[in-house]
């Protein structure tokens, strides 16, 4: 059972950056759709960023031109970096591999408030 384990959520101000990143615990992104997104309670999961085995990147219209996607394959880790971080953003980040399985993170928060 392939694990997924993010890091680098917090507390940021407006307009602020942060880094999210995670581990795979087998190498897999070289095989599966990889994505980040995000829930805010009561609401289902929206998908912000995406990157499919190719390279070819997605973004949600509410990000796009703030947020980054990538991958190190010889890290077995994913990144998203948010630039210009607004309150709208708070949320619990998750990322995901998609292919044969579907593997989740557990999930990290970031709340942006002044």
């Amino acid at each position: 059972q392939v694990q997924l384990v993010e890091s680098g959520g917090g507390l940021v101000h407006p307009g602020g950056s942060l880094r999210l990143s995670c581990v795979a615990s087998e190498s897999i992104f070289n095989d599966y759709y990889i994505g980040w997104y995000r829930q805010v309670s009561g609401n289902g999961r929206e998908l912000v960023a995406g990157m499919s085995t190719d390279g070819i990147t997605h973004y949600a219209n509410s990000v796009k031109d703030r947020f980054t996607i990538s991958r190190d394959n010889a890290k077995n880790t994913m990144y998203l970096k948010m630039n210009s971080l607004k309150p709208e953003d708070t949320a619990v980040y998750y990322c995901s591999a998609e292919g044969a399985r579907h593997y989740w993170g557990q999930g990290t928060q970031v709340t942006v408030s002044s």
